[in-house]
Formats: C-alpha cells, structure tokens, sequence
C-alpha cells in the first residue's frame, strides 16, 4: 500500500496486508503492525500521546527498546498535534534517534469517513532523523473500536522524503537509505510496544482521570 492509498484502510476492518513489511516498487518501505487492545479505546489511545513526555513514561512503553523521551511543543494540555516527540530508541539492533512531528490526519485520510468506518482515533505524524532537516518517513496509527476494545491499525512509510529531492532517488538509492532491517525490526518494535501499551493504558488512563468508566470516543489530541 502507498501512502496515498491510505483511505483504503477506512474501506474494511481487514485488508489482505495487515502484518509485515514490504518494499514497494518506487523503494519505499511499508510496515503494518495490528494490535488487539483488549479494554482499550479510541479515546484512551489519543489521551496517551497527548500524555507521554519524559524518559521515565517512555520506558513503560518499550523497556528494552526506549532509551529516551522529551518534546518540543505545548504539552500538559492534553494536545499533540503540532508538537513533535523526540526519542532515541532500538530499531532492531540499530539505535535511532528520531523526531515525530504530529499532524492533522486529514492530511492523508478522508476524515468526513470516520464515522460510518467507526474510526475513535488516527495518530499521524512525519517521521526524521533528530539531528538532520527534513524527514524520511510517515506514520499512522489508526483505531476502530470494538466491543471488547479497540483494534490499532499500525503504517509507516520509510522512504517518503520531505523535502523529496529533485529528482528523486532511484530504487537502489532508497534501499542503502532505508534498509531492509530497518523494515523488519520496525514490525517488531511496533507490535511489541503497542502490545506493551494495550497492557497499562486502560489502568494508566483511569487512575489518572481519577474514575473506573472507560474513555469515550471524544477525547483528542486537538
């Protein structure tokens, strides 16, 4: 699936790739990971990037694999988009140190589909390395709840430049700058740590709302 292909993902529950990585014919790579997030919602998921800052919730997230946490942008107001999360963390065996800047979803997904899709949440940001200009990938995390709690469509495109270079990098130049261990230990670490999280979200975000009722679907990062 190319980015732009996106609004496919509001079409069914399913696609025929729903776990994996693929190299597409242009040299990008794309990642899906899905997660069954048993007791979760919509609304909990948004509230979480929202919430997440320092080293210490980090950890929770991926103890093995994050190292480190902080933002750059308005935070303790429960907003996310515009802001951007800096992280160094394993992808596979390599150490990243990353910027995520988040975005509206619209930029990519046909929001005025989200209620006949029973889309709760869509987490979208631009995905670069943190001491370099610009950026070289896109991420989606994309929620439709359920009735035993939410299931967590995972994408990302790695190779997806901006600024894109004029011209463009050939296949062969995108796979030395995106590497197939980068796609396969991205899988890995996206279904571990959203596991991870489906685990202490529903906890985490009623202790913190100081009740026991599940979150609904009008919580967000705006």
């Amino acid at each position: 699936m190319r980015l732009d292909q996106a609004n496919t993902l509001l079409d069914h529950l399913y696609t025929p790739f729903e776990s994996g990585w693929q190299r597409l014919p242009n040299g990008v790579i794309h990642v899906a990971a899905r997660t069954h997030m048993i007791g979760c919602t919509g609304a909990m998921v948004n509230w979480w990037f929202g919430f997440i800052h320092n080293t210490e919730q980090y950890l929770w997230w991926h103890p093995r694999d994050h190292l480190f946490s902080d933002w750059d942008g308005e935070r303790g107001t429960g907003r996310y988009i515009g802001g951007t999360h800096l992280v160094h963390e394993y992808i596979g065996p390599d150490i990243y140190k990353l910027k995520i800047n988040f975005r509206e979803p619209s930029e990519i997904l046909n929001t005025n589909r989200f209620a006949e899709a029973k889309i709760s949440a869509a987490v979208f940001g631009y995905v670069g390395e943190l001491e370099r200009e610009g950026y070289f990938g896109r991420l989606l995390h994309l929620v439709q709840d359920t009735p035993e709690g939410c299931v967590m469509r995972s994408r990302f495109w790695l190779g997806e430049l901006d600024p894109m270079p004029n011209p463009p990098p050939t296949p062969a130049a995108m796979q030395e700058m995106v590497p197939d261990r980068l796609g396969a230990g991205l899988h890995a670490h996206a279904s571990e740590e959203m596991s991870i999280l489906a685990g202490f979200l529903p906890t985490l975000y009623r202790m913190q709302h100081g009740d026991t009722r599940r979150g609904n679907a009008d919580g967000g990062g705006r």
